[in-house]
């Protein structure tokens, strides 16, 4: 765990926003929504020093992009930046953050499924469509992504697409993020007449929302923007490992539930209690 940082200098995010009924009806509705301004300017210009180093550490030997196929190209993915370094685990661990997600969810408590950054490089290449929940071997649907950008990013890189109300279908193949799930989810968007929507330009501090089964995707990066992003993955307190049915859910089960087995309750040294805060 890195420690090279004066914590006494570092905003602690415990003060509380509250999301409205009419948002909370949204996103039940269509899978997603956006929270302008769930952070300020000032508190993300304290996180994003320590997470972009985090990340720049990670990633220092990676290939050249062009020597990267589709999923490799999309980002420079880091998980588990909670756990090396106290400034993340601050951001990731935040009440604030943590509250907006219960709240979306209609439940009374969420733990932490997983953090990673999502660094998406100038010129990156798009992020195919595809369902998180595919990867997890979790038994509920009540799971929920934030997305926030370190940075503010204008409407020509923009935030996700989503395929609205496609949450409501549950799991709608088994095509992992790849040039396969962007083909197969496309013509699907198409022949169920999914609306999609975006939140466009966002600024930092602001965050989309999204549950797991929630179909989306991004578009390349045609900027020398770095889109700077950090993610916060959240699961209801109460929720039991489900079968790891694939080898991606294999993995999961041992990389972020400690490998609890199948019909424990999610709740080991990696899934700590977030909201309510005890």
């Amino acid at each position: 765990m890195s420690t090279d940082h004066d914590l006494t200098s570092v905003p602690p995010l415990t003060s509380l926003v509250n999301v409205g009924d009419e948002q909370i009806a949204a996103f039940a509705r269509d899978g997603h929504t956006v929270v302008r301004g769930l952070a300020s300017t000032a508190e993300i210009d304290v996180y994003r020093v320590a997470i972009e180093s985090s990340v720049q550490r990670a990633t220092a030997r990676h290939p050249d992009i062009d020597k990267r196929d589709t999923y490799g190209k999309a980002f420079l993915q880091v998980p588990n930046i909670c756990f090396n370094d106290e400034v993340a685990k601050m951001f990731s661990f935040a009440p604030r953050f943590a509250k907006v997600a219960a709240d979306l969810l209609g439940v009374e408590g969420v733990r932490l499924y997983h953090d990673q950054a999502l660094f998406k490089e100038p010129f990156g290449g798009y992020t195919p469509w595809h369902q998180d929940q595919t990867y997890w071997p979790l038994d509920t649907d009540r799971t929920i992504t934030m997305w926030m950008p370190l940075v503010d990013v204008p409407a020509d890189v923009g935030s996700m697409t989503f395929a609205d109300g496609s949450h409501l279908h549950g799991d709608l193949g088994k095509w992992v993020i790849g040039d396969e799930s962007e083909e197969r989810f496309d013509e699907m968007v198409r022949e169920r007449g999914f609306p999609t929507s975006t939140h466009g330009a966002v600024r930092a501090g602001d965050a989309t929302f999204h549950t797991g089964w929630t179909l989306h995707r991004a578009p390349a990066n045609n900027t020398p923007l770095l889109r700077s992003v950090m993610t916060v993955i959240y699961v209801a307190d109460g929720t039991r490992v489900g079968p790891d049915d694939s080898p991606y859910r294999a993995f999961d089960r041992a990389m972020w539930l400690g490998g609890a087995e199948p019909g424990a309750l999610v709740g080991g040294p990696g899934n700590p209690l977030l909201w309510p805060v005890r």
